[in-house]
């Protein structure tokens, strides 16, 4: 690959801090310094983390940033229950971006297989 926006990973990782953020716009404007504008960090840290391990050209170094970009992944899947539980968000909206985020997982752990061999 050439660039990391050729990796399906960072692609679909981009449509989900995309939702994201058009989510928790309509979150409490109290929630603005808290529960929103951490989501949104640890959703904008999955596709920046894969993007700077790329960079780095190495494949160790693109290894341990896709293992990061995946605990970011973890924080906001665990921010977006948060945000369900306490009536931010419903059942459909959380399992549309809970799904979203699996998925991105599945792939950056497919890819991290395939780097490390």
């Amino acid at each position: 690959m050439k660039t990391y926006r050729e990796f399906i990973a960072w692609q679909k990782a981009m449509v989900f801090v995309t939702d994201v953020y058009k989510l928790t716009q309509s979150f409490p404007k109290e929630e603005l310094f808290g529960l929103t504008s951490q989501i949104r960090r640890s959703a904008v840290s999955v596709p920046s983390n894969f993007a700077e391990g790329f960079g780095r050209k190495g494949n160790n170094e693109f290894i341990r940033f896709i293992r990061i970009s995946i605990g970011s992944l973890y924080e906001c899947q665990t921010q977006l229950e948060i945000s369900k539980n306490i009536g931010y968000l419903n059942q459909e909206i959380f399992d549309g971006l809970f799904n979203q985020s699996k998925e991105i997982e599945a792939l950056s752990r497919g890819l991290e297989r395939k780097i490390g061999k």
